[in-house]
């Protein structure tokens, strides 16, 4: 086949096709639509358990089934993003208004997953069907094909309410995320009667209604002056605290109990939650807290705190908010597609970009009705006027050969070849003209609506739909009227589905909590092979050094203030402060490093651990795989952050060696290939932590340096190698960057 070779830049094409990926992504998938507040996957799911009949007052359907039939008719993305968003939509701790009601297991609070789909079935919430699919088949919305065109799917569902507020929405894009909080319905209907009442109506003024998020787990909103701004610009951070009471006891005790946790905090943060206080425990930060329990269960959340008696409960109320997630952020971003877009929203954009869909849908709903009624009023008058002149359409009936004469002569007075009576009866029918509707309803028409009390009934009929005429023509023709029926719907669905505010609003001043001073005291800090670490009392130490020293592979004395720092094979340098570590007795385990530090037993190995204290007043010598080697001082390693870099590393280089030097002499390296080289440490330069270093001994090709030791002056090293016992001072002194001494078995 022919073709045609188009040269163009790949960059170009690049650019072009990351675009168009971003863009059906932000579009197709990731952010919710203003109009109805539903991501793509939420609406498919809707519609077709819709389309199914799954409604609130029938059976519930296996989700196996909604899952599939979703995923073969409209979304073709794996039936895992249809059930994950199905059991969203059914938890009533995510969605401020759940859209399904499911049954079995659909997850819990504290992050539990739902059961398999086949396992779940569901259906419908009342609301989603009254609220959300009502009058689809009205022509309220516009439906576009599916994936592959074999199916009509619903660009947006007619929803009454701004979802978008009501349940909130997130989502991640590319480059671009939407995190919208869940709002109070009464507050939102309000809102919108009041923006319809008056379109110049400020953010402000709107918050009159609208207090500011209303989470379904409750809790408190401490920034309510903040609110203002994160409304107006679509953007900011809410600050939300778990509501937290004091239960008094016999005896003078008390129990803390926290009956709403930050929205933030659902799924595993509760268990993170739990975890905190026991290691605020463990790490001596309070000595107040007693136990801890989780007692939540299906009628709420219940987290209590037993503490000891005299316990300051405002200072521990205060290092629950500072240390835990007990107090948290809500991070607030208004984006949705607008228009076809995405955009950064504020609340009155919200609400506008609501009633203007609203107007749109009952615009259409409003002319379909009309256009109905209209060809009903045709149909009534067609007969009405049939019933006058009854004995002539029969006439004309009887002296027909074909239907298509007897509508000829209905609606054009044609009576070539109909038989009449008289001429009198033909004269009459040339005069009619009825509409081909008319002339139908006529045919169709039956006999009994020939009697009095039907002919009645038709009248009455007429009357209602002339009186339907004039609504709906009003409706369509005068704001008012369109904007009262709008309300109306509102006021309805408020008044049917509405509820009290869980979360409170108002402005609380930051917690502080005062440390008790430590009093510093020296302690000894232990770790054993596995990374399990403690401090114990000096004099317990001492009373057991031979113990002590034959269990643990670390063990100094260190102030209680001062911190732990351990380099590793990685070149990584973390720290750990001593008040961090339990304090254990000789027999306690401890605890593992990496709880208290971002060490990772799994990714690097320890090489060296010290107080910071001790490494600040030294030197420390590093020798590397690829036989780099430096000094550093010692006070390049006093930092403020966690983990740093201890030393640069080149590609597939790692640390071997990491000591203090001061009081040692030479520098051993020992090589795979048996090359041994030992050197004064004078001859190591000084460099900084950043340095890779100097080069140490000349490596044959593939060789590496597996160890590096580290000689004090008059103290002889015996090692042992290939079986046989050398000491290490006695080889040959050289000169650093030299080749070394190949040691044969």
């Amino acid at each position: 086949m022919d073709g045609q070779i188009i040269r163009t830049e790949y960059s170009e094409i690049m650019q072009k096709s990351y675009i168009d990926y971003a863009m059906s992504v932000i579009i197709s998938r990731a952010l919710p639509d203003v109009r109805d507040g539903l991501k793509p996957v939420q609406r498919r799911t809707l519609y077709d358990m819709y389309e199914l009949g799954i409604r609130y007052d029938r059976p519930y359907r296996k989700c196996a089934r909604i899952v599939g039939d979703t995923m073969g008719k409209y979304h073709p993305h794996g039936d895992s993003s249809i059930y994950d968003a199905l059991v969203v939509l059914s938890q009533d701790f995510k969605k401020g208004q759940p859209l399904v009601d499911g049954h079995g297991n659909f997850g819990s609070i504290e992050g539990d997953g739902a059961a398999a789909m086949r396992y779940t079935e569901a259906r419908l919430q009342k609301i989603t069907q009254e609220v959300y699919l009502s009058d689809m088949d009205k022509d309220v919305v516009d439906f576009m094909p599916n994936f592959d065109e074999t199916e009509k799917e619903p660009v947006v569902l007619p929803v009454r309410v701004p979802n978008l507020l009501l349940n909130g929405a997130d989502g991640i894009a590319v480059g671009m995320a939407t995190s919208i909080p869940p709002h109070n319905l009464n507050e939102i209907v309000d809102a919108v009667k009041a923006y319809m009442k008056n379109n110049d109506i400020s953010v402000k003024e709107l918050m009159k209604y609208i207090k500011g998020p209303d989470f379904p787990t409750g809790g408190i909103v401490t920034n309510k002056d903040e609110l203002l701004n994160i409304y107006e610009t679509g953007a900011g951070k809410i600050k939300i605290r778990g509501n937290v009471e004091i239960e008094n006891l016999k005896g003078g005790k008390m129990n803390l109990i926290i009956n709403e946790i930050p929205y933030t905090m659902i799924g595993a943060g509760i268990g993170k939650f739990l975890n905190d206080v026991a290691m605020l425990v463990e790490t001596r930060k309070t000595t107040d807290i007693v136990d801890i329990s989780n007692q939540s269960s299906k009628e709420g959340i219940r987290i209590v705190l037993e503490l000891k008696k005299g316990t300051d409960v405002e200072n521990l109320k205060n290092l629950l908010y500072k240390k835990t997630r007990l107090e948290d952020t809500f991070g607030v971003n208004m984006l949705a597609v607008a228009d076809g877009k995405p955009e950064t929203l504020s609340l009155k954009q919200v609400i506008e970009h609501h009633v203007d869909f609203q107007f749109e849908v009952c615009t259409r709903k409003y002319k379909t009705l009309l256009s109905k009624e209209l060809e009903k009023k045709e149909v009534q008058e067609g007969l009405i006027k049939a019933c006058d002149v009854i004995d002539l359409i029969i006439e004309i009936l009887r002296g027909s050969k074909n239907q298509k004469q007897v509508k000829d002569c209905l609606t054009m007075g044609v009576t070539e070849g109909i038989k009449f009576k008289t001429k009198a009866s033909e004269k009459a029918a040339k005069q009619l003209q009825f509409t081909q509707r008319q002339a139908t309803a006529i045919l169709e028409m039956r006999l009994y609506r020939l009697i009095g009390l039907e002919i009645e009934a038709l009248m009455a009929e007429h009357a209602e739909t002339m009186k339907n005429i004039a609504l709906y023509e009003d409706i369509l023709n005068n704001y008012d009227s369109m904007a009262k029926v709008v309300m109306n719907d509102l006021d309805k669905t408020k008044k049917a589905y509405g509820r009290s505010r869980r979360t409170v609003i108002e402005n609380v001043e930051e917690a502080v909590f005062e440390e008790k001073k430590i009093e510093e005291t020296e302690v000894c800090f232990v770790m054993d092979r596995f990374g399990y670490a403690k401090t114990m009392d000096k004099n317990i130490y001492e009373r057991n050094r031979d113990t002590v020293h034959s269990e643990y592979k670390y063990i100094f004395l260190c102030m209680n203030t001062d911190k732990i720092c351990i380099f590793t094979d990685k070149g990584q340098m973390h720290t750990v402060k001593v008040v961090d570590l339990p304090s254990a007795r000789l027999r306690d385990k401890g605890i593992p490093i990496d709880n208290v530090s971002n060490y990772s037993s799994a990714q690097e190995q320890i090489l060296y651990v010290a107080g910071l204290e001790a490494v600040k007043n030294s030197v420390l010598m590093f020798a590397t795989r690829n036989g780099m080697v430096k000094r550093v001082q010692g006070e390049e390693f006093d930092v403020i952050k966690r983990t740093i870099a201890a030393t640069k590393l080149t590609d597939e280089d790692e640390v071997i060696l990491v000591g203090a030097c001061d009081e040692m002499e030479h520098l051993v390296l020992q090589s795979k290939d048996g090359y041994f080289l030992r050197f004064l440490k004078e001859d190591v330069p000084e460099k900084k932590k950043a340095a890779i270093g100097v080069r140490g001994i000349k490596l044959g090709e593939g060789d590496h340096l597996e160890y590096a030791y580290l000689l004090e002056s008059r103290v002889e090293y015996p090692i042992e190698y290939k079986g046989k016992e050398m000491v290490l001072n006695k080889l040959k002194l050289g000169k650093r960057d030299g080749k070394g001494i190949k040691v044969r078995a």
